[in-house]
């Protein structure tokens, strides 16, 4: 049951009366011994004054209080719907209610400003991504006319690389543009992604497996570097839900660029673990390390600390995190290294997807 609503005029107005009436009553009580006529005329007097005070009051209420909150009404009418370009008129006078206005005002300026702000963030936005799609559509065009002969190419260099004698000083060279080309690929790789993203296939598997994989990948990478890669697995960890070849490209490109961060000898640590509902993969490498400014522009496509680097890597490495409603955060200190960890939900279908 709603309770009775009071307009605050009669709120305002009642206790006055109350105390007139009150005021009345002893002053009838008090012209007792007076005689009739004038007992009359000064209770007539008396009550014309009483409703003098209370006609004023309301006019002075009126005046003082219910003009501003109307005004206030009808302004909150107009942002109510949309329009942010109002301020109250009263926000002058020097007391409460002109407190008010000027607050009212001055919100409504902090409104206008951070509006300004969200369409000028927005517009940014749009253009940016207008730039990524083209950037996009460039990227696929390329890397389809770039891997058709770059396919011949590698077949050409292993045909030549068969055929040179065992003692020939080339064949160092062959492998070593073979592994250019490789890494061409994994740019070309890296782009069609990042164009063409696919949705995860969620199965329950092993992570550790997952993982496992990735640092055996990794460690046929720094054969010839003084790096070692160290593996900490969970053995008593839940099945993940996951897409295991999205997850395993995730895990080495952290590990790539851990290993790429390192200069000389160094260590890069993978460890796996749970925490709560998530299971926790963490990536820490002894290497160069990276400023706050550096840490807030990874994530950005396109963004590289490297002269030969794609910028995709790590942007790709978060869109695949979140497309398993996990998440991937990153410490580092100049000159000690850097650490990746990222949470993966046990069971992602239990958790509803966030709205970017």
């Amino acid at each position: 049951m709603h309770p009775v609503r009071v307009n605050w005029q009669i709120k305002a107005i009642l206790p006055v009366v109350f105390v007139l009436l009150a005021g009345l009553l002893l002053f009838t009580i008090a012209t007792v011994s007076l005689g009739g006529r004038e007992r009359h005329a000064v209770i007539m007097v008396a009550g014309a004054g009483a409703v003098i005070i209370c006609g004023v009051l309301i006019a002075v209420l009126a005046y003082l209080v219910q003009r501003p909150m109307v005004e206030l009404q009808e302004k909150v009418a107009l942002i109510s719907a949309g329009d942010l370009d109002v301020a109250v008129s009263f926000s002058g006078r020097n007391d409460e209610i002109g407190d008010l206005g000027r607050n009212f005002n001055y919100m409504m300026q902090q409104l206008r400003e951070s509006r300004k702000e969200i369409e000028t963030m927005h517009r940014t936005q749009m253009s940016r991504a207008e730039h990524l799609a083209t950037l996009g559509e460039l990227a696929t065009g390329l890397a389809h006319e770039i891997r058709n002969p770059l396919a011949g190419i590698a077949g050409v260099i292993d045909i030549i690389g068969r055929d040179l004698p065992a003692s020939s000083p080339a064949r160092a060279m062959v492998k070593d543009v073979r592994l250019e080309i490789n890494q061409i690929n994994r740019i070309l790789t890296d782009l069609l992604e990042t164009a063409r993203p696919h949705p995860p296939r969620m199965m329950r598997s092993n992570l550790n497996t997952t993982v496992e994989h990735a640092v055996m990948l990794a460690r046929q990478q720094v054969l010839s570097h003084p790096i070692k890669i160290e593996l900490e697995k969970a053995p008593n960890l839940t099945e993940v839900e996951h897409d295991s070849d999205q997850i395993h490209q995730v895990v080495l490109n952290l590990l790539l660029n851990a290993v790429q961060a390192i200069d000389g000898p160094g260590t890069v640590t993978v460890a796996i673990s749970s925490r709560e509902d998530c299971a926790i993969v963490t990536v820490s490498d002894t290497g160069r390390g990276m400023s706050d400014q550096q840490m807030s522009q990874i994530f950005r496509p396109f963004y590289t600390t490297r002269s030969n680097g794609t910028g995709l890597g790590l942007s790709l490495v978060r869109r695949i995190v979140e497309e398993h409603l996990g998440h991937i955060e990153v410490t580092s200190t100049l000159g000690q290294g850097s650490t990746f960890e990222v949470q993966l939900p046990f069971c992602a279908s239990a958790h509803p997807a966030e709205v970017a």
